[in-house]
């Protein structure tokens, strides 16, 4: 849109000028038009009006850094332009700098909190640099205002599926796991007392903290770093009747504070942040730094321990997620450097063979105050003759005595943990009765789990394709 020239008493060669660039303008001459908007400029006339029809002309021929440099001139005469912060967030955006459109669009909504276009603007902005949680509030914002709204809908689904993991509804749908979890939480409170400090870290839906409620337990703090997921747990605790009893805190449990978050250490730990494979949460920086911080001494912990199990596996099926060779007639082999560590076992991908018994992996200690790094090899006994593409691995955790639970692949496939595949490097051809060597361990974050070194003359690995496998007993 051109500058308004009605009303002017401006000196006639600067009217003139305005005129001119007016008419480049409105013949679609953008480089004219900016020469003589420039020209005008130089006049220090209508500052405040030429400067955005400046910029956005300079924006569309392509030179957005000077569009910027335009709408930052702006600002300078008045921080709170509305507009000019719009465009200036929008432009910044669109040249990938959305922490600084962040920044203009907050601004902004500061000078006006209900407007549609900024709150959107701002919610995609969020999202785009990574600050999804802020994201989702906006969007929320805008679907208050908006309701029918299908698109903001739509952003929100889409968001809160990539800030809240997938396996929270299955774990939440897994009886098993329930009830496991609640027999230990009953044991604990009886034990400890109606009036123990519990820590619940990991709150996610609530469901363990609402279990020791139910058992009678008065005095529960439960931690959990997502905001978006601590906020629904506040309705769902609320809405079951157990907010006297249970405070949510939106903070990771290292950020806890004893006599701020806690009256006191706790008597009971309860936590479910063991993953598939097992170490991938920080469980054992997040259960150290409870134990020298938040716990008493001779607390009760609810897991005491967990154990890695897996045997050797054979699978055509799996072999195609892992491994892959000739393709369209290209050796494409190179490409398996790349290849997935570790695959989920589920749904279609449970059509293997067992190439060895169950073998204990790795087991860790989460009443131990510390824990280290290890690697030790391990010889597993082949039962079969076979091709073992990697090991399938699940966990047995130990939750108080005589309370235990396993995903064991042969009578659990549909819960929320599920069983992993560590693939091999390469396939290894295996025979009845060899011992295989590998390389167990942990880097305090991952499970190790890959084949030892083998010597020259080793066996050879080339995969057969075709057969088809089955699940083991």
């Amino acid at each position: 849109m051109a500058v308004d020239q009605s009303n002017d008493d401006a000196p006639r060669h600067i009217l003139q000028l305005l005129k001119d660039a007016a008419i480049h303008h409105s013949n679609g001459d953008l480089e004219k038009a900016e020469e003589g908007y420039l020209r005008v400029l130089g006049h220090d006339y209508r500052t405040a009006d030429i400067l955005p029809v400046l910029a956005r002309i300079v924006s569309k021929r392509g030179a957005p850094e000077r569009a910027l440099r335009h709408w930052n001139s702006l600002l300078e005469l008045n921080p709170l332009d509305l507009d000019a912060l719009i465009e200036k967030g929008v432009l910044l955006h669109r040249l990938g700098r959305a922490g600084e459109a962040v920044e203009c669009f907050v601004i902004a909504r500061s000078i006006a909190p209900g407007n549609e276009l900024v709150l959107s603007n701002l919610a995609v902005a969020l999202a785009d640099s990574g600050q999804r949680d802020e994201a989702f509030v906006e969007f929320r914002r805008i679907s208050e205002l908006q309701p029918g709204n299908i698109h903001v809908r739509h952003q929100m689904r889409r968001l809160a599926s990539r800030i809240v993991p997938f396996w929270h509804i299955p774990m939440l749908n897994d009886v098993r796991r329930n009830d496991a979890f609640e027999l230990a939480i009953c044991k604990a409170v009886e034990k400890e007392g109606r009036d123990a400090r519990i820590l619940d870290i990991g709150t996610g839906s609530g469901l363990l903290s609402m279990m020791a409620a139910r058992a009678g337990a008065t005095n529960i703090v439960t931690c959990e770093s997502i905001p978006v997921i601590a906020e629904t747990a506040v309705r769902i605790v609320t809405l079951n009747g157990y907010e006297k009893q249970i405070r949510i805190v939106n903070k990771s449990s290292n950020q806890l504070v004893v006599g701020e978050d806690l009256e006191g250490r706790a008597d009971i730990l309860i936590s479910e942040i063991l993953s598939s494979d097992l170490l991938a949460e920080d469980v054992l920086s997040v259960f150290e730094d409870a134990h020298a911080r938040l716990l008493r001494q001779g607390a009760t912990i609810i897991p005491r321990a967990a154990t890695a199990v897996g045997c050797l596996v054979e699978s055509d099926i799996l072999a195609n997620y892992a491994f892959v060779g000739d393709v369209a007639g290209f050796d494409v082999s190179p490409f398996n450097t790349l290849s997935a560590q570790r695959l989920p076992v589920h749904g279609t991908m449970t059509s293997w063979r067992r190439l060895s018994r169950d073998t204990e992996l790795l087991r860790i200690d989460l009443t131990a105050k510390e824990h280290e790094t290890e690697i030790r090899k391990l010889s597993i006994s082949v039962l079969e003759d076979g091709v073992a593409i990697g090991i399938v691995q699940w966990i047995n955790v130990d939750l108080a005595e005589g309370i235990a639970f396993s995903n064991h692949p042969d009578d659990y496939s549909d819960g929320g943990w599920l069983q992993v595949l560590h693939t091999f490097p390469q396939p290894i051809s295996v025979t009845a009765g060899e011992q295989l060597d590998v390389m167990v361990g942990n880097d305090r974050t991952s499970l190790i789990v890959m084949p030892a070194p083998r010597s020259p003359n080793g066996r050879g690995s080339k995969m057969a394709f075709g057969g088809r496998g089955r699940r083991g007993a």
